[in-house]
């Protein structure tokens, strides 16, 4: 493709790997991949590199682990590479030292249809908000964050039953076409980048897309049932939705729950109350309704279906 040109990739999660794959692929030259410190992981908690990593070590393509990206020392290293492009997909915020060094400047690949969903969780809030489509954005990266001319951005309907997990394994595919497209038109020139709109539309106003936190995923059987089921979707499979469950020991374990169904009609008990046939069927009632647990996940076990708790500890439940 362009093997005179040189390409530094940012990015550490799985979303990203997808992207560097696609440019590896694609023949683009990638000069060197810029991923998070290795982490301790796992009951050892030995230090675990990221899939971003991994692949690159595959790929034989040199690697930089900056704990800081203001760090002299690591500006340095960029520079000594020269590089014509910068790339971002799922990395942290930048300075300016770092993403105005490039002849072509630096471009991230963002999980919305930015200017809504700004922020580091914008695949969970979309489902969690119950928004019916998405999308991904390329843009230049500027002084605050998410906030740069975008370049293209690309629509994407939300199924009424798709989780948080499945739309991002549709995303990171669609996000690597993405991402070389905007590529292929930096190098070729063929970009007319467009600021982004203060407000995309007056009846819409700007949605955040924060990090999720421990009392983002507490559910409030208070709220409406439909509200709830969102929330669910949208933190599935991780870090997941959860409530505690209360047994005849009088201990009260946390229960994560991965994926649940709305029932209409009226709630069969106060909010938070269980109810079930002792077999097949738990159903948790809110504000308005019910809702009918098909798969969870006690601290410490591997995720269950509903049928496989009550045969155990479901038996238990207060």
């Amino acid at each position: 493709m362009y093997p005179a040109s040189r390409i530094i990739f940012y990015g550490t999660p799985e979303f990203a790997l997808e992207s560097l794959k696609a440019l590896v692929n694609g023949g683009y030259h990638v000069e060197c991949v810029v991923t998070a410190p290795d982490k301790p992981a796992g009951r050892g908690m030995k230090l675990r590199a990221s899939k971003v990593k991994e692949y690159a070590l595959q790929q034989g393509l040199r690697i930089l682990q900056p704990e800081k990206l203001s760090d002299p020392s690591f500006i340095e290293e960029l520079r000594q590479l020269k590089p014509d492009l910068q790339v971002v997909v799922a990395f942290r915020m930048m300075p300016r030292s770092v993403w105005a060094m490039p002849r072509l400047g630096t471009f991230n690949l963002h999980a919305s249809l930015l200017p809504q969903y700004r922020g580091a969780a914008p695949i969970n809030w979309a489902v969690i908000n119950g928004e019916e489509e998405t999308g991904l954005t390329t843009f230049f990266l500027q002084e605050k964050i998410d906030t740069g001319d975008i370049i293209f951005s690309e629509v994407m309907k939300i199924g009424p039953d798709e989780t948080a997990g499945e739309l991002h394994d549709r995303m990171k595919l669609k996000g690597a076409e993405l991402l070389v497209k905007t590529v292929e038109a930096v190098f070729t020139g063929d970009v007319n980048p467009q600021p982004q709109p203060l407000v995309p539309n007056p009846q819409s106003p700007l949605k955040p897309a924060p990090k999720i936190y421990t009392d983002t995923c507490r559910i409030d059987w208070n709220r409406p049932s439909a509200e709830i089921y969102n929330l669910i979707r949208g933190l599935s499979p991780v870090p997941a939705a959860f409530t505690e469950i209360r047994l005849k020991d009088g201990t009260t374990p946390v229960m994560k729950i991965l994926r649940a169904g709305l029932e209409s009609g009226q709630p069969s008990a106060m909010p938070g109350t269980f109810s079930s046939n002792g077999s097949t069927v738990l159903k948790i009632s809110a504000s308005d309704g019910d809702l009918c647990i098909f798969e969870l996940q006690l601290a410490g076990r591997k995720p269950m279906k509903t049928e496989e708790f009550l045969r155990g500890s479901g038996r238990n439940i207060v």
